[in-house]
């Protein structure tokens, strides 16, 4: 009897121990995304399809919602008469007529503009004149868009609803965004008060907890995201710099004698392991469910940055609990990069070529789209 007991008992225990080394495993990103209601691995159109039409201008956000991407990615800004608005820039010169149109006021910030004032802006002939081989007559004049227009162009398709991504810009040039914020998505329908009540059949884009994704470089601001819409998934955005990662090295652009900023970021890192894991455990302590870090690109460019999507960094958040969620690649060669290295989703200004790389074919082509949409 003596050892058929302590056979049943040590039997016990091994199948004890191995139920909760069974439990104590974390759950695949796959599985986080699900719980969430975000798609995986998920496509983000930043600023609309904006390789293929004005960034941040109802032909990126129709073309990017027809091509079948999963969220309409955008800056929000307010203007001076509280009106929220998608614009990326600090200041109107890139992307608008501003130094035409108010001359004497074209170096100053977007939100010391009206709403009406912003509404007479051209923002969409700067992308015929840098992109000709993508240029459009309808382009012309196109406008800068309000929060309420793009939550319209969201729901305009009735075979395909995408989501929303939207990043709170310079947060602290406009106190009390967050809560404006919450109150237009409750507003539109966007936003569950009963959030946390919502079950899986209920997830996904267009629907659930997962409609709506909010991002934010700034822990501040992710804070008060939290506070407002705690049920809502957020992202903490991350970076190699000054308020955010701290560099393994303070030498400036200037000083590093690089011939360009891509080739400066290529060679900046994080200062060691550990300070790459405390913003990760500082998104996860402030309410988030994912990252958003830089990529560093194959062929360079204005938009590659510091590579925060290592292998070691992506398993890292993901024991963590986190998802990954890279910005911004638009190659194929990139985006069979980050994929491999186990990012759970891209930025992308080419909707269309992430979506064929995930062999999610578009019912048309970017050109049939562009013109459907009277562009």
């Amino acid at each position: 009897m003596p050892v058929t007991f302590t056979k049943s008992a040590l039997l016990l225990a091994l199948m004890l121990g191995l139920g909760q080394a069974q439990a104590a495993d974390p759950i695949s990103p796959a599985e986080l995304a699900t719980n969430e209601g975000i798609p995986y691995p998920a496509v983000i159109a930043h600023r609309g399809a904006s390789y293929d039409a004005p960034e941040s201008t109802a032909a990126a956000y129709k073309l990017a919602r027809d091509l079948g991407a999963d969220y309409l990615e955008m800056d929000l800004q307010r203007s001076k008469d509280g009106v929220l608005f998608a614009l990326h820039d600090n200041n109107l010169q890139r992307t608008t007529d501003v130094a035409t149109k108010f001359p004497e006021r074209k170096d100053a910030p977007a939100n010391e503009f009206t709403w009406a004032e912003l509404r007479t802006l051209d923002a969409g002939s700067w992308f015929n004149t840098a992109y000709p081989d993508r240029a459009r007559p309808a382009f012309v004049g196109l406008k800068i868009q309000s929060l309420d227009e793009i939550i319209k162009i969201a729901e305009g398709n009735p075979q395909h609803k995408p989501g929303l991504y939207i990043e709170t810009k310079e947060p602290k040039q406009f106190p009390g965004i967050e809560a404006d914020l919450k109150n237009k998505l409750l507003d539109k329908g966007w936003l569950s008060s009963a959030g946390s009540k919502l079950g899986k059949s209920n997830t996904g884009v267009g629907q659930g907890k997962g409609r709506v994704v909010l991002q934010t470089f700034e822990k501040d601001s992710l804070k008060a995201l939290q506070k407002e819409m705690p049920n809502t998934p957020k992202i903490l955005l991350l970076w190699v710099g000054p308020g955010s990662i701290e560099p393994k090295s303070a030498q400036t652009f200037a000083e590093s004698g690089e011939p360009t900023k891509a080739a400066y970021y290529a060679k900046q890192e994080p200062k060691d392991a550990a300070e790459f894991e405390k913003w990760v455990d500082e998104a996860k302590s402030l309410g988030a469910i994912g990252t958003g870090p830089s990529a560093e690109l194959t062929h360079h460019g204005d938009q590659s940055y510091t590579d925060l999507v290592k292998p070691e960094m992506n398993k890292l958040t993901h024991d963590k609990g986190l998802l990954v969620h890279v910005y911004t690649v638009d190659e194929p060669v990139d985006f069979e990069k980050v994929m491999k290295a186990g990012v759970d989703g891209i930025f992308t200004n080419r909707a269309a070529e992430l979506l064929k790389f995930y062999k999610r074919w578009p019912s048309s082509s970017v050109q049939d789209l562009l013109q459907d949409n009277g562009y």
